[in-house]
């Protein structure tokens, strides 16, 4: 049995749970609170995770939980800061905007989508929805995952989206998530996405945070359905400051001939940054591309964890992960691909490169493949290295400054992940984040 970390916190979520059992006995289904118990079951098994688990040995989540928290939002955000939202927006990117503030949908401070065959809704307001009860919970072992569990057994909020079949969005959806307390504050949003047959959407998730004096830990979970021959382009931007730390769960499930496509980008500030993407291909002839780039900074920890699950036959995946360190930063990149038996005549590839500009950075980096079928095609890699001086001696001879030369070989290093942003407003908001954090 894994021992957790045991703290205030662990108890205050058992109490928390007993009382929330009560309250929502008359508002919830019975399926949903048989759901809210099993994570609850597993969560007290569980624990919080240690280094002794394997997936967490790199991080140690003593320091981020030892603070006091308020573990139960107010339903009112007394101080939602305007500024911040406007900052999040991405400039030139036309789109539909939704706006949550500590995880709570705001229809007021968000744009009202008019396609025909798109709902949007808070995730509260789903549960009757034929797409809620079908995919809710449905897909994410939370047996193996901590903060999963947790979530299933304690979340609020959180945000619902449903794409009817053969709808396509006419413009991007932006969710801006911001981050505002000042109280220490754990946070627990749950999303739920499910794109039906044939449908397209691109949709942009940007975090973002306002809180000055209260620590805040968001243990933030998504589901997301991809239905057959559907496209999804999804994008995460995660910005924030030193108070804020998330652990995000990502579950991705495809059906036959879809196509799924991620854009990570992780900048300084954020103390605690945990990206757990999983994808499982579940069908044939799928596409998944996975592209990241972090830059880390100050005394930053970014851990991203992602696993491509092949199931069937005749599918590709792509992961293409970069990362560029300054400072005292730490980041652990750990990337597992499954091939299972039937999954016959698979390309999977993965890769993680990293771009060391201080001594004092570290990173750990873990690829794996395990492949149980025959007729495939798998590669991984990691590399871990310093500027190329000669790049560098040949820029400075031709007057280019120290700086300028070496943002000029930083932009080149990421550029194999940037060009494959398919919105030029995404690509460039984020080449311009990139140059804010190299200062």
């Amino acid at each position: 049995m894994i021992k957790q970390i045991t703290t205030s916190l662990y108890d205050q979520f058992i109490a928390d749970f007993e009382l929330r059992s009560i309250l929502s006995a008359s508002s919830e289904s019975a399926s949903l609170q048989g759901l809210r118990h099993t994570g609850f079951a597993y969560f007290k098994q569980l624990g919080f995770p240690n280094t002794k688990v394997e997936d967490w040995k790199y991080v140690n989540l003593t320091p981020f939980l030892k603070d006091e928290f308020i573990t139960e939002p107010e339903d009112d955000v007394l101080a939602i800061d305007e500024k911040a939202i406007i900052k999040a927006n991405i400039p030139m990117l036309d789109c539909y905007k939704v706006v949550l503030v500590n995880g709570q949908y705001h229809p007021e401070l968000s744009d009202t989508i008019p396609t025909e065959g798109i709902y949007i809704s808070a995730l509260a307001a789903a549960m009757n929805r034929p797409a809620f009860q079908a995919h809710f919970g449905k897909h994410i072992a939370m047996e193996k995952n901590h903060f999963t569990a947790l979530n299933t057994a304690l979340f609020s909020n959180g945000l619902f989206i449903e794409v009817k079949n053969k709808t396509v969005a006419d413009k991007p959806i932006h969710i801006i998530h911001l981050i505002s307390a000042d109280n220490n504050l754990f946070l627990q949003p749950r999303h739920l996405f499910v794109i039906g047959l044939q449908a397209e959407i691109s949709i942009v998730e940007s975090f973002v945070s306002a809180n000055k004096k209260g620590n805040v830990f968001v243990n933030n979970v998504s589901e997301i359905v991809v239905d057959k021959q559907a496209q999804v382009q999804h994008y995460y931007i995660q910005t924030g400051n030193e108070q804020t730390k998330y652990v995000h769960h990502t579950e991705v499930v495809q059906q036959a001939s879809s196509l799924y496509n991620n854009y990570k980008a992780s900048f300084p500030g954020t103390s605690l940054l945990r990206n757990n993407l999983n994808i499982v291909l579940n069908g044939e002839n799928i596409e998944s591309h996975l592209y990241g780039i972090y830059l880390a900074g100050g005394q930053q920890l970014v851990d991203n964890h992602t696993i491509v699950d092949h199931q069937k036959p005749h599918c590709l995946s792509n992961e293409l992960y970069k990362g560029v360190m300054k400072d005292e930063a730490t980041a652990v990149f750990n990337g597992k691909i499954f091939v299972r038996e039937d999954a016959q005549k698979t390309n999977a590839f993965q890769k993680n490169n990293n771009l060391m500009l201080s001594k004092k950075a570290v990173v750990d980096s873990k690829p794996q493949l395990e492949i149980y079928a025959d007729d495939v095609k798998c590669s991984h890699g990691s590399t871990i290295g310093q500027f190329n001086e000669d790049a560098l001696f040949y820029l400075k001879a031709r007057g280019i400054g120290d700086e300028k030369a070496k943002a000029l070989l930083i932009h080149a290093f990421a550029y194999d992940v940037t060009e494959k942003i398919p919105l030029p407003a995404v690509q460039a908001h984020i080449n311009h984040l990139i140059e804010e954090g190299l200062k």
